[in-house]
């Protein structure tokens, strides 16, 4: 990480949209590490007060909620992760708020970033047709029905967009997401 990049998330904040279910590593190490470059992060969610992990069929660690989706806006933030697990995207990619403020990094031309099964909530959000990106292996088919270009690969950044496969994959997924935040706006990103 150069100190230019660490300079240029001193004055970023970015949003994790999470609920109930998410995959502990796919949260906790990206917002670690964005917070330990000097980033502000909140955590938007669909309910006020915690949401828990889930991992390995057990219910975990638990994380406060900053701020309710429906309150929250993408004009506040510099960018956005979309952690994975099964649950946690099932469930926000149901809610109408959820897709909205997603759709609306996209259209602000701000950086996304998902892992995992993430990308379903871009899915349903309908902002994947001719992107370039990656998923857990089981929402191959589900991404590609939708338009995007399926990459096997650990990490994919197309315009703003990153996106990986697993928790395995998290070294890569947060070095881009990192250079993403760093660079800001993309004038190709788009919904």
């Amino acid at each position: 990480m150069s100190t230019q990049q660490k300079e240029n998330l001193k004055d970023k904040k970015v949003a994790f949209l999470a609920t109930d279910g998410f995959e502990p590593n796919e949260l906790f190490k990206p917002l670690e590490a964005l917070q330990g470059q000097g980033a502000t992060c909140h955590i938007v969610s669909l309910k006020s007060g915690n949401i828990r992990a889930f991992h390995g069929g057990e219910w975990g660690k638990a994380i406060a909620v900053d701020r309710i989706v429906d309150e929250a806006n993408a004009s506040d933030y510099n960018a956005l992760v979309i952690p994975g697990g099964v649950i946690n995207p099932d469930k926000l990619r149901n809610n109408a708020g959820a897709l909205r403020f997603t759709k609306d990094f996209f259209e602000q031309k701000k950086p996304v970033a998902s892992i995992c099964h993430g990308p379903q909530v871009l899915i349903s959000a309908e902002v994947v047709e001719g992107r370039k990106m990656t998923s857990f292996p089981s929402i191959r088919i589900d991404l590609e029905n939708a338009g995007a270009i399926f990459k096997d690969q650990e990490v994919v950044v197309d315009e703003g967009l990153v996106t990986s496969r697993s928790p395995e994959d998290l070294p890569a997924f947060i070095d881009k997401l990192i250079e993403e935040v760093a660079e800001g706006k993309h004038q190709e990103q788009h919904a």
